[in-house]
């Protein structure tokens, strides 16, 4: 997939697939980067205030970010970003749970110092299965122009 800055039309939708975490993968993440009990112990996470084992919000990103790359960001024209705002955790993400990534894109402009490239700004949600938000956030990309100035 070939995407330039011109293609990332304010207020186009686009659908980037899908995944699913199981416990193993979910534990295997969580012993790594963010050991705390729900996320690493079944019968801890069973009388945690979640009632069962969820994965780590940087896990859920971290999946979601993959998804962006292989069905969004494009490798011909992508050069980072800047950052993220607005990072919101809004439901947990158990085993076995299907997720899916949408990404609507809110405005895009052309760098005035930089006319080669532009930036473009999207609200990034994983879904549930119900297509319920457990993760948003607003990302900003750097993105070649195909035309150049």
């Amino acid at each position: 997939m070939e995407r330039w800055f011109e293609d990332y039309v304010p207020q186009v939708v686009y659908e980037c697939g899908s995944t699913s975490l199981d416990a193993e993968q979910i534990i295997a993440f969580a012993q790594t980067f963010d050991p705390q009990p729900f996320h690493i112990d079944q019968a801890l996470a069973d009388r945690s205030v979640f009632r069962g084992l969820i994965a780590s919000g940087w896990h859920t990103a971290s999946v979601t970010m993959r998804l962006l790359v292989d069905n969004f960001l494009s490798e011909a024209s992508s050069l980072g970003s800047p950052g993220i705002d607005e990072l919101r955790w809004l439901a947990p993400v158990r085993p076995d749970q299907n997720l899916k990534v949408r990404v609507t894109v809110l405005s895009s402009r052309r760098s005035k110092s930089k006319p080669d490239r532009g930036f473009v700004r999207s609200r990034i949600e994983t879904l549930d299965s119900k297509d319920e938000p457990v993760m948003r956030f607003i990302a900003t990309t750097i993105v070649l122009c195909k035309v150049r100035e």
